[in-house]
């Protein structure tokens, strides 16, 4: 059989993701602060790219030096979408997403950002560590204690907790006799939070009971020491024959339990609380819902007037490199017009698919699929699933993130449907206001749902979203008291 090379033609369709397209798909799914940051950079990076005057009002970029340039590197439909950037007024390009004009809308409707408390713009929280530190410098702890107390606290967890035994750490600094760091230790435990570095919770429990002069009760401290799972489990009838007290008794000894802090370095814990700026606005104006992109803060962009002016391209290393970086200027402007059009279309949607929830609230939440709106708003599921990520919306009852309203279904007796989120919402409801001596059971609770909302829900399920709701069962909800 012999061999032989032969040239043949083939045509064929494949898909290129351009650098251009990339950047748009990958504006789509940025959230807001990731997108000023995005901006930011090509602020940078592209001499051709400036950030409007905040002060400019009403003021469009210059375009009448531009006309030799385009006329020598721009083509046809380059110098179209290039005129329509120039001229577009990027002062209020976001404002063209609104259900209504931002004059009519008044004072009532602005983003409530300006009075802000001084806590809320401190730029640190103090640490558990900083914390005991700065009290062991202000007490009488010689240096050796310093020393000791640093490596205490070191092996200290996000609750307070003592993690390294005593030998452990007695390897650590030499020379250093075990009683010396358990002297140390102790001290620490007194120091605020009191109770922390203990090595238990019933460690824990019973330094703020000597503390607060309550160690002498041997009852108190036999409880605490001993019979904590007793009283998680709800055993209260042994321990009032055990030590001889009525049930009343036992209720005081459980509230001065409960009055005292099982983890005490719980408040300096170093998980920051994350603050959302949301991307939408949702308000109610009379019978109709009013949607406004959230524009504070995004930079507003145009083409650089004295750049353009300037481009005069002496060779073909230079020419390239000025159309490359206005066409990258151009499509970052297009494609952030875009996005926001995209976010705009994506949430009038779901305003129209779910408006019982913007009139009532989580209970009336519909079930609602990726797919449903983007056949509406004419695009692909995966432009929805993208401009919906990181994304979040203020609603009448509250900040919700996009992906929230996007939510499977269960059949009703009548053939129509409801939303799991708005289940979940009524099982929460039907839990805060069950009685604590007699905790509805996931059964009741399936039973209840049936009848409120005509589903047939299996226990298992109730289960299930009791337990996604981190809600305990009702065995460890029961209170005897």
């Amino acid at each position: 059989m012999g061999l032989e090379l032969r040239q043949q033609l083939k045509l064929t369709q494949q898909l290129v993701m351009t650098p251009q397209l990339q950047q748009a798909i990958k504006l789509l799914q940025l959230s807001r602060l990731e997108l000023v940051e995005s901006i930011q950079q090509e602020l940078m990076e592209n001499p051709f790219l400036e950030e409007l005057d905040p002060e400019v009002v009403d003021t469009a970029p210059a375009t009448d030096n531009l006309d030799d340039y385009e006329a020598a590197h721009v083509d046809a439909q380059s110098r179209e979408d290039e005129n329509l950037m120039r001229s577009a007024d990027w002062e209020n390009y976001l404002g063209e997403f609104s259900s209504v004009t931002k004059q009519s809308l008044g004072r009532e409707l602005e983003v409530p950002e300006e009075g802000l408390s001084f806590e809320s713009r401190l730029t640190s929280k103090p640490s558990l560590e900083g914390h005991l530190a700065w009290q062991m410098r202000l007490s009488n702890f010689t240096d050796r204690d310093l020393d000791i107390g640093e490596i205490v606290i070191g092996n200290l967890d996000s609750r307070g907790y003592l993690q390294a035994s005593v030998e452990e750490m007695a390897e650590q600094l030499p020379d250093c006799p075990v009683e010396d760091i358990e002297a140390v230790v102790r001290r620490i435990q007194r120091l605020d939070p009191v109770g922390v570095a203990a090595r238990s919770v019933q460690e824990c429990l019973l330094v703020q009971l000597q503390h607060q002069g309550l160690d002498e009760d041997p009852v108190l401290v036999s409880l605490v020491r001993d019979h904590l799972e007793d009283f998680e489990k709800h055993r209260y009838k042994p321990l009032t024959k055990k030590f001889k007290i009525t049930m009343e008794d036992l209720k005081d000894y459980l509230d001065l339990i409960q009055s005292l802090e099982p983890m005490p370095g719980a408040h300096f814990s170093s998980g920051e609380p994350q603050y959302v700026s949301p991307d939408v606005f949702v308000y109610k104006v009379g019978q109709d819902f009013v949607i406004v992109l959230n524009e504070e803060g995004f930079p507003r962009l145009q083409l650089n007037p004295f750049y353009m002016e300037n481009a005069k391209a002496k060779n073909t290393a230079e020419r390239e490199y000025f159309q490359d970086k206005v066409r990258s200027a151009e499509w970052l402007m297009k494609s952030l017009y875009q996005r926001q059009r995209t976010l705009y279309k994506v949430m009038e949607s779901i305003v129209r698919f779910q408006r019982d929830f913007f009139e009532h609230g989580v209970t009336r939440l519909k079930p609602l699929i990726l797919k449903e709106v983007a056949e509406d708003i004419g695009m692909h599921e995966s432009t929805v699933s993208r401009i919906t990520t990181s994304k979040y919306v203020a609603t009448p009852h509250g900040i919700f993130e996009l992906k929230f309203f996007f939510n499977s279904a269960l059949d009703l007796d009548d053939g129509t449907q409801v939303g799991s989120e708005s289940v979940k919402a009524l099982i929460k409801q039907l839990i805060g206001e069950e009685n604590p001596k007699r905790p509805l059971s996931d059964e009741q609770i399936g039973e209840i749902l049936k009848q409120k909302l005509e589903v047939n829900i299996a226990r298992r399920t109730v289960a299930k979203y009791r337990t996604a709701m981190h809600i305990e069962s009702s065995s460890k909800r029961k209170h005897v008291f």
